[in-house]
């Protein structure tokens, strides 16, 4: 049986294959991050200014660009995995989805908010 985390990870692959310039920016960030001094820092808040750095208002004024934030967890631990001089750069935490069932349900979009 498929887990949740396994669920995630898929939708983080399937979305880093139609956006491969989120990674770019996310390894551009955390390298800049890393050229500041700072011994470590929160994968959050580069997902945060990649936000910021992307985003773009459409004709109704809403966000036209999204990030799942369960994806940062697994751009962490695929940076450091990747660039192993910087281990621990990332905090992680035990991943509760491991143990739990995948839900299989669909993605929310704009559509699904008032």
């Amino acid at each position: 049986m498929k887990t949740r985390y396994e669920e995630i990870e898929e939708a983080a692959i399937q979305f880093h294959k139609e956006n491969p310039k989120v990674w770019e920016y996310f390894v551009k960030f955390t390298s800049e991050v890393i050229g500041r001094g700072f011994n470590n820092y929160s994968a959050k808040g580069v997902f945060e200014r990649i936000r910021w750095e992307t985003d773009q208002a459409d004709d109704e004024g809403r966000s036209t660009f999204k990030i799942n934030n369960n994806f940062s967890a697994l751009y962490a631990r695929w940076f450091m995995d990747i660039y192993p001089e910087h281990l621990g750069f990332f905090r992680l935490r035990s991943q509760p989805s491991e143990l739990q069932l995948a839900r299989n349900l669909p993605e929310l979009g704009p559509e699904d908010f008032d």
